[in-house]
């Protein structure tokens, strides 16, 4: 697992399970981490290069309640990890269903950091890192965060305008805060330079994949059906079927 410097002190890492990706934020000696993942092997890598780097990890930030982005190891150290406020909430109560979620084989003392967040207040993460400017909705699950870095040029998306991924408007089925969840994230993605989603690979034009996910539930919502190409990634037919089951029963 090689890390992307995707722009100034922006760092993406790749994870072998469903294209996950963690960004390391670099400010001086000191890191910003959102959304580390995937596998131990692969949360201790992170952890090795952050210290072959000189970094030293100073806050981490999830972008949404799901377990796969509530990640924490050891080694990154007992600092500050936030999230929005439902996100916060939905971490702290769903302990059960988060680690049955995460499988057999993890030790103890990672199992004991996950989903361990606290509530960001306001629309900035606090100091040291108030350039990252939070962008809250409830798009792919309540109280999902895109975070903004404005001087970078950086849209972190979360899991949201992926190439690998079609719109996910599940857990629960809400058709109509997905789709006003792309349009709070619209002027951002409009000036960013750089968009990171959290499955998927980063982009240099963001606008492209804000169209196709808009185009995509056009033709669901207007056809019934759609020709887009992620319809044959992993597991992606399975969610497309779903969705049309959706907008059926609401028609």
């Amino acid at each position: 697992m090689t890390a992307v410097e995707v722009a100034d002190g922006v760092l993406v890492t790749t994870s072998a399970i469903d294209v996950t990706t963690s960004t390391v934020v670099v400010r001086g000696s000191e890191a910003l981490l959102v959304d580390p993942a995937w596998t131990l092997g692969e949360l201790d890598v992170l952890a090795d290069l952050l210290v072959e780097r000189g970094l030293v990890a100073t806050a981490g930030f999830s972008t949404h309640a799901h377990h796969d982005h509530l990640l924490w190891h050891p080694r990154l150290g007992k600092v500050p990890r936030w999230a929005s406020p439902r996100t916060a909430e939905l971490a702290a109560g769903e302990p059960s269903a988060l680690l049955a979620q995460m499988g057999p084989g993890w030790p103890a003392d990672v199992l004991e950091l996950l989903g361990r967040v606290t509530t960001a207040d306001g629309d900035r993460l606090p100091e040291p890192w108030g350039e990252a400017e939070l962008v809250v909705h409830d798009g792919h699950a309540p109280g999902h965060t895109a975070v903004w870095l404005p001087e970078r040029g950086v849209l972190l998306a979360g899991d949201m305008l992926s190439d690998v991924e079609l719109p996910l408007p599940f857990g629960p089925d809400d058709l109509p805060s997905y789709l006003a969840g792309l349009e709070v994230l619209a002027p951002y993605v409009a000036r960013a330079a750089v968009l990171v989603p959290g499955h998927g690979t980063p982009t240099t034009a963001p606008l492209a994949r804000l169209d196709a996910d808009r185009r995509y539930l056009d033709d669901v919502l207007t056809r019934g059906d759609s020709d887009d190409p992620r319809i044959g990634h992993l597991g992606m037919a399975e969610h497309h079927a779903h969705l049309q089951r959706l907008m059926r029963a609401g028609s």
